[in-house]
C-alpha cells in the first residue's frame, strides 16, 4: 500500500522507485527547480567494514508519518508543487540507496528547504529501523539509533528495542 496522489509519491517497500521515477514524479511545467535526496548505505563506519544495511518497519503507520510530513513541508514551504518520498525496507547493499527524496517548485529555495526538513523529520519520526551489518570480525550487527542535530543540539530520536 502506498499514499501516492496527484501531489505526493509517498512509498515504503521492498521495491522502491529509482532517483529517475522520483524526479519524474515531481516534474511539472510550472517548476523551474527539482531538489533531490538520496541516501545510500556506505561501506564503513568507525572503522568497522559495513556490508548493507536493512531496514525494518510497519508501511502503513510509516507511509501515514510520511504523508503528514510531506503536508506540513508543502505548508511551510507553500510554493512545492509535488514531493516524492521513498524508503526502502529490506537490505540495503553498500552503494544502494535506501531513501529517495524529491520536490519540485518553480524557484529553487523551497524545494531544497523542503528536501532538508523531509530528511530529518523523516529520521526523527518515522516508524523505521536500520540495522548495520559488518564485515566477519569487525563485531555483531547493530541496530542503530538516529541522532540528529536539531537547531545546535543534539536531539535523540526513536530507537527500536530488541526484547
Amino acid at each position: 500500500m502506498d499514499q501516492t496522489n496527484e501531489k505526493y509519491l509517498i512509498k515504503v517497500s521492498e521495491n522502491i522507485p529509482t532517483l529517475e521515477e522520483c524526479s519524474s514524479f515531481v516534474s511539472d511545467p510550472s517548476c523551474g527547480a527539482i531538489s533531490t535526496f538520496t541516501g545510500i548505505t556506505r561501506n564503513n563506519f568507525q572503522q568497522k567494514t559495513v556490508t548493507m544495511l536493512s531496514y525494518e518497519g510497519y508501511v502503513p503507520m510509516a507511509e501515514k508519518e510520511l504523508l503528514k510530513l510531506c503536508i506540513e513541508a508543502t505548508e511551510k514551504y507553500s510554493s512545492v508543487v509535488k514531493i516524492a518520498a521513498v524508503h526502502i525496507l529490506g537490505d540495503c547493499p553498500v552503494e544502494a540507496a535506501s531513501v529517495i527524496l524529491c520536490a519540485s517548485s518553480p524557484h529553487r529555495r523551497d524545494a531544497m528547504h523542503c528536501i532538508e526538513f523531509l530528511i530529518d523529520e523523516l529520521k526523527a519520526r518515522v516508524p523505521i529501523w536500520k540495522r548495520e551489518l559488518y564485515q566477519d570480525g569487525d563485531g555483531e550487527s547493530v541496530w542503530k539509533e538516529n541522532v540528529e542535530w536539531f537547531e545546535g543540539k543534539e536531539r535523540r530520536v526513536m530507537i527500536k528495542m530488541d526484547k
